[in-house]
């Protein structure tokens, strides 16, 4: 039976009995809010996740997805220290956004894919926004600058990099005590091996693709109609927290914080905001009159990395059927922040002045037909570089190999 922290239990049975109370003092606004969840959750969320979830699972089944494992293992595992199947998560969540990592990983982990600490680390860099939503919704929708895009795109993956490069010395002294999921030895013909890996795994799951569809659909379905409980939860949680004030002190005490780093102030509500929910964040923040661009895309780079407490609790309940922790992926959270704020705010110097770049960003970004090119660009070039990467890597081990062995065979020579 687990044991609960009286302290704990107390303080959580307060705040959720005053919230309670909160709304039913203002239902009006209570209603507004949960409303507008369900709006971004129908017509946003669900439509666009369901065919990525349904895939994933297919993927899982068919055995795809420990061919890749097994085709980008030389890379990921020196790399991230992470199994190869840790490629796929990032290109889902590089394709599909959040929490869509946090899904696969959870798969990844009840299927014995990687171990607990290899989950923790791949939560912690794989948490990446899409393309899309980075130039579509946030530089060209709430910005109205497509060129902005670049350098809050390349801030984001490169800290996400960043950030996996560091976590793969996170667990260190419990993974040499365990001693499982131990980097597989080169391989001499790699391909051939990924092949023998998918249908290995095919085999071993053994259902008719018939059941493994509708089985695809009922958990997917299942999975995001609990993300969209979370969102108008965080909607409504956010909107009675403003009509109760309950945010001004943070905000005079961020506001000070701010003034210290010579930030503007100013910077202190939409911040509080996008630590609850990434798109109020984002929108406050860019609506902000006399604020430096260059601040206002430091913080709004910040809020898309941190992400919102809403995809925190999302990424939460899809962790609770396994053992990886959240306190790194918090950790990670924090972490990404700074390095994206940082990353952007050095940058905006040197991109927002090119005539070249604003230039040919803008036409292609405010032809929205393209944008889906423009993900898929950016999704290719990274599945292309991580495959040649793996093979090179993979190629170099094989040379060590045959001329270590050739050595001997010499040295044995009379």
């Amino acid at each position: 039976m687990q044991r609960f922290d009286a302290k704990k239990v107390l303080l959580i049975a307060i705040l959720a009995s005053l919230f309670t109370l909160s709304l039913m003092f203002f239902p009006k606004e209570g209603l507004a809010a949960s409303v507008e969840g369900l709006h971004v959750f129908f017509e946003i969320v669900f439509p666009s996740l369901l065919p990525f979830f349904i895939l994933s699972e297919l993927l899982l089944g068919l055995g795809v997805v420990h061919a890749i494992g097994a085709l980008v293992e030389p890379l990921m595992r020196p790399l991230f220290r992470v199994p190869g199947v840790g490629a796929f998560a990032l290109s889902m969540g590089l394709a599909a956004g959040y929490p869509m990592d946090a899904v696969i990983t959870a798969k990844f982990r009840q299927n014995g894919l990687c171990s607990r600490i290899e989950g923790a680390r791949l939560l912690a860099f794989t948490n990446t926004a899409d393309p899309l939503f980075l130039f579509g919704a946030v530089a060209v929708g709430i910005l109205k600058a497509p060129h902005l895009g670049i350098i809050i795109a390349i801030a984001h993956y490169v800290s996400s990099f960043l950030v996996g490069f560091t976590f793969r010395f996170y667990g260190r002294k419990e993974e040499r005590r365990t001693q499982v999921f131990e980097q597989e030895p080169p391989r001499r013909y790699l391909l051939r091996h990924a092949y023998h890996k998918l249908i290995a795994a095919r085999q071993e799951d053994g259902r008719p693709f018939g059941q493994m569809l509708g089985d695809a659909v009922h958990e997917s379905v299942r999975t995001l109609f609990m993300i969209g409980g979370f969102i108008v939860f965080f909607s409504v949680f956010l909107r009675i927290l403003t009509v109760i004030s309950a945010t001004k002190l943070p905000m005079i005490l961020l506001g000070s914080l701010l003034t210290l780093f010579h930030l503007s102030p100013s910077l202190a509500m939409p911040t509080i905001a996008g630590i609850f929910e990434i798109d109020l964040g984002t929108s406050a923040t860019a609506a902000l009159p006399q604020v430096p661009l260059v601040e206002k895309i430091a913080v709004i780079s910040a809020i898309i990395a941190w992400s919102g407490l809403s995809v925190h609790a999302q990424v939460a309940s899809v962790l609770t059927k396994t053992d990886i922790r959240m306190r790194p992926y918090v950790i990670a959270r924090i972490y990404h922040a700074l390095l994206a704020f940082l990353i952007a705010y050095l940058m905006f110097p040197f991109f927002s002045h090119s005539l070249l770049l604003t230039a040919s960003v803008s036409w292609f970004t405010n032809r929205q037909a393209l944008f889906p090119l423009l993900a898929l660009g950016i999704f290719g070039f990274v599945w292309l570089t991580i495959i040649l990467l793996s093979l090179v890597i993979n190629a170099r081990h094989n040379i060590s190999i045959l001329r270590f062995s050739l050595s001997k065979k010499v040295m044995k020579k009379p």
